[in-house]
């Protein structure tokens, strides 16, 4: 059969992902190398060229904007209507199956699905009947354990099920009484979803050999960020036809820390194994880096990307004396750079956390470079930031209402809307601040709190001018208990946000140590971040997390704060060992394979607020073999003795990969019975008519849609597929 001309602008490995139809299929596609375009057109291919009905094809992603996008590609390449639902997401799927198939279990198909500010709702219902204290806190670690509970027992049976014995009160267990409440209004949560399906297609015989025989091919986005439960479902969805596509990259797994399985990807028993690894995004060079840095992990699928694109420019490494130093580097790159006629939408700043935005968005500031916060929000407008500058300015100025409404019940003291409003009516009759009233009328209010927080500002504003400005924060935030909240919440990022501004403040002071700066002086001085027009805009300079980052593409790219303890993480590396490590190193290669032209890797000296001592090159950096750099900065060779130093305290434990014995996968067998004899009117076919194929040959006419435009068809090779009509001709041999 001649190649169909819409593959012809396919590489040989690509041509191959999408016509390799049959059977268990795995395709390791590199970063760059045209994953989403092999899968569209394999969807196109086995549409226009097989003949397989849309609707007997599912097409799975990880996010409503990936399949929208998917959606949207396949439509330019099938006739209108070529394309159903069935592109979608896994938890998407779930919800089609459920509307179908959840009256099995006593439900109405109408169910409600519950988002998370519903589930939050349900958690607060249940923790005033419990009697537990409803705080921000206490409402995340109900709901942490409703889906712990959903984890690890057979809930729905013992709860969920038409009969089930609920026990008349909660019984000291949250998940009784969030299912109590979901009973009563018929609604699921997003573990719900996943859990049912599984559970109808495990107890219903019926109801998974229909779904085995309706899905002919399956085919899986992403796949290495798939964890246990889906590795599961889609195990029991292609178990009929055995035709289950999965395309994605164990290198970019970078989800590790909430439940994907790589090691799955990686020991998926396929049948067909397809590597793409011809990169057209990025230049040699960069791609030298990304191939050097990714060996050096164990539990991958062995590739090495490559390019046709000429050389560009060299991958330049800076190390930094400073953290000023090294902000005001990247922020002379980019000034070169558009000067040159690149625009500020040319650009990202990818960093390992979100504390780290705030150095190099002070120097964009300064020099007026418009950016935005790509997915989160800027340093200073974050909630432990205002929360503790507030703080600040009621040492500053008392009449700050606004400061005042903020933080008088943050932390919690237990002045809720009754005491709040008394206040604002004696404010507004003594014409005064809400601070002033509260000190005018402190004893008309029993609370703690209220006494607490008059204590805390008055002792602040006696001291504030006899301590630097530092010491004076560290004292707020220790004795407003706001750091104590955020260790108790594990909160680990906004703490590094905290320590970054206890740093930032403290660079602040050694820079105007000859002025002997005021903490008005400081306020002052970074109204200009808190003030900014930041709205969100497309053209401007982009400052991101990695993980962010995930699927995104520059053509300058610069990965800063490259120490080790920042990146790698020093907690996932503590905590997770070498499965730590590894996820860290993946993340360090999608950083790399998201530029275009131009590459640039950073670090400093100074002190690490991670590791609390001093910073010391990355050992991703120490992995790139020094001639594929151009280094600028000179780096003492006992920095270098750090790196291997810090690497040695981490990596302390033998390495155990988190690989299973078993294949991942395993193929269950057994065929779909024909399960109608109808024969429509009309038809141009009927029920045991002998048909051929362009593809699969010969076979038999077992069944047949509605509407009579698809036909289920026996091929004495292939197993049954469902093809639509013009695909099919009767056999001459009658």
């Amino acid at each position: 059969m001649p190649l169909p001309k819409f593959l012809q602008d396919l590489n040989v490995p690509q041509r191959q992902a999408v016509t390799t139809t049959e059977g268990k299929v795995r395709v390791t596609a590199g970063a760059g190398t045209g994953k989403t375009k092999a899968l569209t057109y394999r969807y196109a291919y086995l549409v226009n060229v097989l003949g397989i009905d849309p609707a007997n094809i599912l097409c799975l992603t990880f996010t409503n904007k990936a399949a929208a996008q998917m959606r949207k590609r396949i439509s330019l390449m099938v006739q209108s209507g070529d394309y159903n639902d069935f592109v979608c997401t896994l938890h998407g799927f779930c919800v089609k199956f459920l509307r179908q198939e959840i009256y099995r279990l006593g439900f109405p198909k109408s169910f409600s699905i519950l988002d998370e500010d519903d589930a939050k709702s349900v958690a607060k219902q249940c923790m005033d009947e419990m009697g537990i204290p409803r705080t921000e806190k206490t409402v995340r670690q109900f709901l942490h354990d409703v889906a712990a509970e959903k984890a690890l027992t057979g809930y729905i049976d013992a709860y969920m099920l038409p009969g089930s014995h609920l026990p008349g009160d909660a019984a000291g267990s949250p998940l009784v009484a969030f299912a109590r409440q979901q009973l009563k209004t018929w609604s699921l949560d997003f573990d719900d979803l996943m859990n049912f399906t599984v559970y109808i297609l495990d107890h219903f015989e019926d109801a998974r050999k229909e779904w085995q025989k309706k899905l002919n091919y399956i085919m899986v986005d992403e796949a290495q960020d798939c964890n246990t439960d889906d590795w599961n479902l889609l195990e029991k969805l292609s178990a009929g036809h055995g035709n289950l596509f999965i395309v994605g990259d164990p290198d970019q797994c970078i989800y590790e820390w909430r439940g994907a399985k790589p090691s799955m990807f990686v020991q998926f028993p396929a049948q067909s194994d397809i590597v793409l690894d011809e990169n057209y995004r990025s230049t040699p060079g960069i791609l030298d880096i990304a191939n050097s840095v990714i060996s050096h992990n164990v539990n991958r699928i062995p590739k090495t990307l490559f390019t046709r694109r000429a050389e560009g420019r060299a991958v330049i490494h800076y190390h930094g004396k400073s953290e000023k130093e090294e902000n005001e580097w990247i922020l002379g790159q980019i000034k070169t750079l558009m000067e040159a006629g690149a625009k500020p939408s040319d650009f990202a700043v990818l960093y390992r956390s979100t504390y780290q935005s705030r150095g190099i968005e002070e120097v964009l500031l300064n020099a007026g470079i418009p950016y935005s916060i790509w997915g989160g929000t800027r340093f200073f407008e974050r909630k432990e930031i205002k929360d503790t500058i507030a703080y600040m300015k009621l040492l500053v100025n008392p009449d700050d209402d606004i400061s005042f409404l903020r933080i008088i019940n943050t932390p919690s003291r237990k002045l809720g809307r009754v005491f709040l409003n008394s206040l604002k009516d004696k404010a507004q009759e003594d014409g005064t601040s809400l601070y002033r009233a509260l000190e005018r009328h402190a004893g008309d209010y029993p609370q703690k709190g209220a006494k607490d927080f008059l204590n805390l500002i008055g002792k602040g504003r006696e001291v504030k001018n006899e301590y630097r400005i530092s010491d004076i924060m560290n004292w707020v935030l220790d004795t407003s208990l706001l750091k104590k909240n955020l260790r108790e919440d594990q909160d680990e990022e906004r703490l590094e946000n905290i320590d970054e501004l206890i740093q930032s403040v403290k660079r602040y002071e050694k820079t105007h140590a000859e002025e002997e700066p005021t903490l008005e002086n400081y306020l002052q001085d970074i109204a200009l971040y808190t003030n900014t027009d930041h709205k969100k805009d497309n053209t401007n300079l982009k400052l991101m997390t990695i993980h962010q980052a995930k699927g995104l593409e520059f053509p300058f790219v610069f990965v800063i704060g490259l120490s080790e303890g920042i990146f790698p993480n020093l907690k996932s590396v503590r905590e997770r060992k070498k499965n730590g490590e590894e996820e860290e190193r993946r993340l360090m290669y999608v950083a790399v394979t998201r530029a275009e032209k131009a590459l640039f890797l950073t670090e400093s000296e100074g002190f690490n607020i991670s590791t609390k001592m001093n910073k010391y090159p990355s050992r991703f950096l120490a992995e790139i073999k020094r001639e594929m750099v151009v280094t600028e900065g000179e780096i003492p060779e006992e920095l270098w003795e750090g790196t291997r130093m810090m690497r040695h305290v981490l990596d302390q434990e033998n390495y155990v990969p988190d690989v299973p014995g078993a294949a991942a996968l395993s193929s269950v067998g057994g065929g779909d019975p024909f399960a109608s004899e109808r024969e429509a009117y009309n038809s141009p076919f009927k029920i045991g008519d002998k048909v051929v194929h362009d593809i699969f040959g010969e076979g038999t006419v077992i069944g047949m849609s509605d509407d009579c435009s698809t036909f289920e068809v026996q091929f004495p090779e292939g197993g049954t597929r469902n093809i639509r009509a013009g695909f099919l001709h009767l056999s001459l041999s009658l």
